[in-house]
């Protein structure tokens, strides 16, 4: 039982990790910088981050979400 928390949190903080930063690598196909106005390029990083980490952990938790969804039907249905 123990073993099964230790190893589903590890999959739920790779997975964030992972489409955080997946999420990072899309927004660069956007053209952000002209919603910035000019001289608040730390600002405009910093509002980058942050919208990285919203969407990535969003997509995560969904797919987490979706995963035990899954095996708690697959459950039902052998049960």
């Amino acid at each position: 039982m123990m073993n099964t928390m230790i190893s589903f949190g590890m999959l739920e903080i790779i997975s964030h990790m992972v489409f955080i930063f997946l999420s990072f690598w899309a927004l660069k196909a956007t053209r952000i910088e002209t919603w910035i106005r000019k001289n608040h390029v730390p600002e405009a990083r910093l509002l980058y981050f942050f919208i990285a980490i919203t969407l990535g952990y969003n997509v995560s938790s969904f797919f987490i979400s979706f995963i035990t969804v899954s095996r708690n039907v697959a459950f039902l249905i052998t049960n």
